[in-house]
């Protein structure tokens, strides 16, 4: 049966709801009004990058985010000169030195030199006192209206031209803060009427101090009017901080930073340094060499060297025992290493030795410190051995040695076990600082390899989460 099949029209399809030209023409203005919303909130531009950058704390604070400001004057410059050349790269440091007067060629080991403005309009009581207090203060605001020379400043640091920094150091303490906020950071004299005279809570210049650029942005504002207020005072630090507790600023005190308000001998002082990062040394020139047969400056530059190795380590105290012979060491890495005889007590070993005397001279002067002291044996043989450091290296791995030797007093009689003992050589690895580990910091501990006759070895270690620096009795 044949039939005829018709042929089945295709449905049509519906209209377009968009024609492609309308949809083109959407997409188009979609993409410009996307561009125009990233550039006009600065998307593509570099510097609010850069800004939105250090706002979400991407860097991390450096030594370029420093910049040091040193008080001096065209008498002591001359001399003191060399302190600075000893801490100061040209190459990674941001410094400025200002004087009373110029009259010095440039020298490119040591920061740019710069004239103090004219302060004779403002007024000066003190009694005996000296004027240059005035200018030493407004170095802080002269230091901030630097202007372009403070581009990504976020620390301004002051100190004297007998001040050494130990810059790394500087910076992992500083990095514990937020350089946005208003900080104060310094600390205090070691000498009880110091703090007495002048103030528990202010930061002493010699030992130098910190202030976050946006602390110091509005300090310098405000500190001219401060100065014509705190005329009767007589230093410069009682005035920056008597300024900033008028802006409600508080000081944060950081044990690193060191005023030396004491003189003579600072073997006991150095030896029990606190567990936190050496920042700063003051008034080296009213203080011995810190190592036999050298100079002041020379045994500051043994002392750099060594924080050159393992900066975060330096003077940092770890105390071992040896329960075989009855020995106690006390390695004070980068400095020196004492050994007595018998079992010393960890907290005897932690309390500052009297190596030193008082800042202020008299017969009415007590020895009031802020610390606790322990007396230093006027008998020779009545101390432990003392070895000092005389050689450092690195095994290029992230491991330090340093050697340390026999410093001989007297002729004393010593345990059989160490009178043939001439040096010590001490193992460790380079400490890295964060955060964590130095909120709250923890002392490390130390082993002795035996047996020893003229040469000990020790390895610093991270203690064990359950372990006691002590002698297994």
């Amino acid at each position: 049966m044949n039939q005829t099949r018709r042929k089945r029209r295709p449905d049509p399809s519906p209209p377009p709801l968009i024609s492609p030209r309308v949809r083109n023409i959407f997409l188009l203005l979609t993409f410009l009004f996307v561009i125009y919303i990233l550039f006009s909130y600065g998307t593509f531009r570099r510097d609010r990058f850069s800004s939105l950058a250090r706002s979400l704390s991407v860097f991390p604070t450096q030594r370029r985010h420093l910049l040091f400001s040193i008080a001096a004057s065209h008498g002591s410059w001359l001399s003191r000169s060399s302190y600075v050349r000893l801490w100061y790269s040209p190459e990674s440091t941001r410094a400025v030195v200002f004087l009373d007067r110029g009259g010095f060629d440039p020298d490119p080991a040591l920061p740019p030199v710069t004239v103090s403005e004219d302060v004779s309009r403002f007024p000066y009581n003190f009694p005996g006192g000296l004027r240059s207090a005035i200018r030493v203060a407004r170095v802080v605001k002269e230091t901030v209206d630097r202007g372009e020379d403070n581009k990504d400043v976020r620390w301004f640091v002051f100190g004297d031209d007998d001040t050494v920094f130990f810059v790394d150091n500087l910076v992992t303490v500083l990095s514990k803060y937020d350089h946005r906020k208003w900080w104060y950071v310094g600390s205090n004299s070691e000498f009880y009427d110091q703090n007495v005279r002048y103030s528990f809570d202010m930061a002493f210049g010699g030992g130098g101090f910190a202030i976050s650029a946006s602390l110091g942005k509005v300090l310098a504002k405000v500190l001219d009017s401060c100065l014509m207020r705190y005329s009767h005072m007589y230093g410069s630090d009682s005035r920056i901080f008597s300024c900033v507790a008028e802006l409600g600023v508080a000081l944060t005190h950081e044990p690193g930073f060191h005023q030396i308000d004491v003189r003579g001998n600072l073997f006991g002082l150095l030896c029990a340094h606190p567990l936190s990062p050496l920042v700063s040394l003051h008034h080296l020139d009213a203080v011995d060499p810190f190592f036999p047969k050298t100079n002041r400056t020379e045994s500051v530059a043994r002392l750099i060297r060594a924080a050159s190795f393992d900066s975060a380590r330096i003077l940092q105290q770890s105390v071992c025992y040896d329960s075989s012979n009855t020995v106690t060491v006390s390695v004070v890495w980068g400095y020196a290493v004492q050994v007595y005889e018998g079992n010393k007590l960890l907290p005897d070993l932690l309390t500052v030795q009297k190596t030193f005397s008082t800042w202020r001279r008299g017969s009415g002067v007590r020895s009031n410190y802020m610390f606790s002291t322990r007396d230093y044996p006027r008998d020779p043989c009545a101390r432990p051995l003392v070895f000092f450091l005389d050689g450092l290296g690195s095994d290029g791995t992230g491991g330090t040695w340093s050697s340390y030797g026999l410093h001989s007093v007297g002729n004393c009689r010593r345990a059989e076990a160490v009178e043939g003992l001439r040096n010590i050589r001490v193992l460790s690895r380079k400490l890295e600082l964060n955060g964590e580990q130095m909120n709250p910091p923890r002392r490390q501990c130390c082993d002795i390899s035996s047996p020893y006759n003229k040469s000990m070895v020790i390895n610093i270690r991270q203690c064990m989460p359950d372990e006691l620096i002590a002698m297994n009795t």
